[in-house]
């Protein structure tokens, strides 16, 4: 999508929000991954509107993924989560997720919480298990601000996942008794998965995780200015650590195993988002 393009549907998008949504001023927004949907029933006089509303939100098409926008509050937090993302396999799209982003960046969302779920590389963190992201790698070779104007395209990606959110996660974590692993997500494009030698080449790399998502919500995050913090639910071992076939429905029952506890780490930082 062109910026001419971009900018018109953030603007009418804006717009959409400013009529339903009234007065509600979100600093914190939240994309809620696959198995994370129904988080959104914490969200006190909730607004839902659909993607198919918002110009330029993604379309619907992965099971898991409901397709809204839902605006509220939680624990005192006026907080915006999208019940659903746009991947790359979907439509070749790396920017597919810029007016999304750039939405909520507009609506004064300072800071942007994404979760997923992943395959662990790691034999001692399996599926139900929650990892904090603190780095990422990607091995896709695209780039949601290609074409971007300006020099601001050059993103700082140094700190990409920020140190003191995910040191807040941290914390919450240990107040509630939830195991918090640390780790470097990899991307890869899907929506195949990843192969035994590619997932081997991952952990020569340093990757702890792997999975279709985040990475680009990320880039265009920190492009708008936004804070991130990403959480994975390793919903699998990778390609060749088992004999357990690779597929979706995999990942939909596992990621209920880890789900409740990454709901209660959501709730807990958005809680205290608002203090």
């Amino acid at each position: 999508m062109n910026e001419d393009n971009a900018n018109e549907n953030v603007a009418r998008s804006l717009e959409v929000v400013a009529t339903r949504a009234g007065n509600l001023a979100p600093k914190v927004a939240v994309v809620l991954g696959s198995g994370l949907g129904n988080f959104a029933n914490n969200v006190e006089n909730a607004i839902a509107i659909a993607y198919g509303d918002l110009p330029g939100f993604p379309e619907g098409g992965v099971g898991g993924h409901a397709g809204r926008l839902i605006l509220g509050r939680i624990g005192g937090a006026d907080v915006a989560l999208m019940q659903g993302r746009a991947h790359y396999y979907e439509n070749g799209a790396p920017d597919a997720m810029k007016v999304a982003v750039r939405t909520l960046a507009g609506l004064g969302c300072e800071t942007l919480v994404l979760s997923n779920a992943a395959g662990s590389t790691d034999a001692e963190v399996g599926p139900g298990s929650v990892m904090a992201i603190c780095d990422h790698i990607s091995f896709t070779g695209v780039s949601p601000l290609f074409g971007a104007p300006g020099d601001d395209r050059f993103v700082d990606l140094s700190e990409a996942y920020d140190p003191a959110l995910r040191q807040s996660l941290h914390a919450i974590a240990a107040d509630i008794g939830v195991t918090l692993h640390d780790g470097v997500y990899m991307w890869f494009c899907g929506p195949h998965f990843e192969t035994p030698a590619e997932i081997r080449a991952a952990r020569m790399l340093g990757a702890d995780a792997v999975g279709m998502s985040t990475v680009p919500e990320v880039i265009l995050a920190r492009h708008a200015g936004m804070r991130v913090a990403a959480l994975s639910i390793i919903t699998n071992f990778a390609a060749g650590m088992n004999a357990v076939p690779l597929s979706h429905e995999q990942t939909m029952d596992n990621a209920a195993l880890a789900s409740r506890a990454v709901q209660d780490l959501l709730h807990g930082f958005l809680t205290r988002y608002g203090e």
